[in-house]
């Protein structure tokens, strides 16, 4: 192979590995909000010890992916779509590492509820607001990988059913609060849990983000104003 060619491939080797890394990191990711969330509602503290253990393994790949993505900008110069590709693997893999700490934050803090005496609601209610803001996490995730604006939008739309079930659970902790001040201690841990939760999807909005610039290359955020601006005129 001609050395100009083989540069070339080497270089999209690199921006494949990048890509792939990122994918390998949220598919971690993925399973540890899961496993915290399994830990939280069935009280499981196996899981909720190894859920803690497995965000080093999250950590290390964010410095990794990194660490990658500096090499590139260093040694190959990139431009235009790589460009983007590169920068935007950077903030991901930051995101992803938050989420990484809100699900071992949430394990952590589910080993010290001895027994979760709330009412059969709440729990269905924690296990769909992780199953939520799983699923917005997988979408931003996909988005980024297909580079797909439309699946970006939908990702930053639907925040808000995260959030409007963190409201709700946030009112039914602070009743059983009122109700007996015994359930004080407990309710705060599962309010902090539900917190981690929401910001999860936070985060999975901001993964969307970098999806639409890399789409695009132009921020949504900008996007949508313009065109609430177009459509104020008409």
């Amino acid at each position: 192979m001609p050395t100009n060619e083989h540069i070339v491939a080497s270089y999209e080797d690199e921006l494949t590995e990048l890509a792939r890394s990122i994918s390998e990191m949220g598919g971690l990711v993925e399973k540890a909000i899961a496993n915290a969330a399994e830990a939280l509602v069935r009280n499981d503290k196996e899981v909720a010890l190894a859920t803690v253990a497995a965000d080093k393994k999250v950590d290390a790949m964010q410095q990794e992916i990194d660490e990658m993505a500096v090499s590139i900008i260093a040694r190959r110069q990139p431009m235009a779509s790589d460009l983007r590709l590169v920068i935007a693997s950077i903030h991901v893999a930051n995101d992803l590492e938050r989420i990484g700490d809100m699900a071992k934050s949430t394990a952590r803090r589910s080993t010290e509820i001895d027994g979760l005496a709330a009412s059969t609601q709440f729990k269905n209610g924690m296990r769909h607001m992780s199953e939520l803001a799983l699923r917005q996490v997988k979408l931003a995730l996909d988005a980024f990988a297909s580079k797909d604006k439309d699946m970006a939008i939908e990702v930053v739309e639907r925040d808000t059913e995260v959030d409007a079930l963190y409201v709700s659970l946030f009112r039914e902790l602070l009743t059983y609060m009122m109700e007996d001040p015994r359930n004080i201690t407990m309710c705060t841990n599962l309010l902090f849990c539900g917190k981690n939760l929401e910001r999860v999807g936070d985060h999975a909005t901001n993964i969307a983000e970098q999806a639409y610039f890399l789409a695009t290359g132009k921020t949504l955020t900008a996007d949508i104003e313009d065109l609430k601006r177009e459509q104020i005129k008409s």
